[in-house]
């Protein structure tokens, strides 16, 4: 249960990955907003694999790789933003929702944003060994059962957050000059993160 409220506490901190999926949900809709709060699920799932066989340890304990995952995920939100920045008109011309290209394409955005994010592999490397014994006989084991219960907090606040704000903001998409400009203000958002994570000290 300790391990429960941490990961709620933590998954209602505001971080980059749920202004992307509430960037989604503001600009793009309900559908987009779930495609993209799935995506980041995923992704994080990749990073739990990961700090299981030990790969997160070695990224983290060379500075050049760390670098590395580091700046490819900031470039990768300044890439996301520029599209956006760059896109004539709104994203989702109707109320009936976007493409299925495009949800594909916004699933497969958020599994990359959390994936490139190397604050979610510091989450492992610093929160998971605080749950678990030096002498547990089957730590992979226990490993896998607290990344997935934190999972299940994780994509249960997501889904909450993309109902709340679809709900608050549906009006306001109707409305093809705002629709435009909330597009334009995700985009500089995006450009906003990317930025920060390549010039802020993690």
């Amino acid at each position: 249960m300790l391990f429960v409220g941490a990961s709620l506490v933590l998954c209602l901190v505001p971080g980059q990955d749920m202004l992307f999926l509430l960037g989604r949900t503001i600009a793009q809709g309900r559908a987009a907003g779930l495609c993209a709060a799935f995506g980041i699920n995923l992704g994080a799932y990749v990073h739990l694999l990961v700090a299981v066989t030990g790969l997160s340890a070695l990224v983290l304990a060379s500075a050049t790789a760390f670098t590395v995952v580091k700046f490819v995920g900031a470039v990768y939100l300044v890439y996301l933003g520029w599209g956006a920045l760059r896109a004539k008109g709104r994203f989702m011309l109707s109320e009936g929702g976007a493409s299925k290209s495009a949800l594909h394409r916004i699933f497969w955005q958020g599994l990359l944003s959390d994936v490139l994010n190397p604050k979610v592999a510091l989450f492992y490397i610093a929160l998971l060994p605080q749950f678990m014994s030096a002498h547990d006989p089957h730590p992979v084991k226990h490993l896998l059962e607290l990344g997935v219960t934190g999972y299940m907090v994780g994509i249960t606040t997501s889904v909450t957050y993309v109902f709340l704000a679809s709900e608050m903001t549906r009006a306001l998409r109707r409305n093809q000059t705002i629709s435009a400009w909330l597009t334009k203000a995700m985009g500089a958002l995006f450009v906003g993160l990317g930025v920060k994570l390549a010039t802020e000290k993690l």
